[in-house]
């Protein structure tokens, strides 16, 4: 009987319905970008087919100079990531365990967040030169604020009840940070982490698109203004795919996405 309700039992579903809607949305935009591209309304080359930066794609991934450029970008976010989420994320424990300081300070943080950080590009290079220093600070300055912001937040919902025991064993600041907020708040402080990623990113390849010669994104305005689109293509399609890969690596370390799941 036991071996007959196993043969029985329903078959799992191959994919998910979720699962079948995002592989239709993929599929859509392809087949819509190859008639695009097939029927001529825009420039040649503007928008080209897909087996042409399929080609430039594996070209790109063959360059052994495109390797050194990702070196370049990966080192300039990696140490502004560093710096901004750290920095963000004393300052987010700061003002959210205190009360006045973040009455008086966090609308500071509310009004330049959504502010546009390449307008403060032409004062880091006054500061740090047209190297990698400038870059680095827009990284630093575009992670810096998502972090500090999600770091508040995540203050302000833990238990009181875990920081009255913190202090009444007497922890000192490092032990009720280490030992209490961060575990508390690590769900919004991963997803901190995850948005400044995602906007250092952002800053640190619109620096290099302005003044560098030498990172992604001088590769990405350099095929743009060679008009080499079909690698302009190729170079965005494996940064999005990295950057997905990365987004999720930082999730899972954080145990967010299994969290979510359960």
């Amino acid at each position: 009987m036991a071996e007959t309700g196993r043969l029985s039992a329903p078959a799992a579903p191959l994919a998910s319905p979720v699962t079948l809607v995002r592989i239709a949305i993929v599929a859509a935009i392809l087949v819509t970008w190859e008639a695009v591209a097939a029927s001529g309304l825009l420039f040649r080359d503007v928008v080209p087919s897909l087996l042409v930066i399929g080609r430039a794609t594996a070209g790109l991934l063959a360059d052994k100079t495109y390797y050194w450029h990702l070196g370049v970008t990966a080192g300039e976010v990696g140490i502004g990531l560093l710096i901004g989420g750290l920095s963000g994320l004393a300052v987010g424990i700061l003002l959210g365990s205190n009360r006045l300081l973040g009455r008086a300070f966090e609308a500071y943080l509310y009004y330049l967040g959504p502010t546009p950080k390449i307008i403060f590009f032409p004062v880091m290079i006054m500061w740090f030169g047209v190297g990698p220093g400038s870059k680095v600070a827009m990284g630093t300055i575009s992670c810096f604020f998502p972090v500090a912001l999600s770091a508040a937040a995540g203050m302000r919902e833990i238990n009181p009840v875990l920081i009255r025991v913190g202090r009444s064993f007497r922890a000192s600041t490092w032990q009720m940070v280490t030992k209490i907020y961060l575990p508390a708040m690590r769900l919004p402080a991963i997803n901190g982490v995850r948005l400044g990623l995602g906007v250092a990113i952002i800053g640190t390849l619109l620096a290099e698109t302005k003044l560098s010669n030498r990172g992604i994104g001088f590769l990405i305005i350099n095929a743009y203004s060679t008009f080499d689109m079909p690698r302009m293509y190729a170079l965005l399609i494996v940064l999005f795919v990295l950057s997905i890969g990365v987004n999720a690596v930082v999730g899972r370390l954080g145990g967010v996405d299994s969290i979510r799941r359960a």
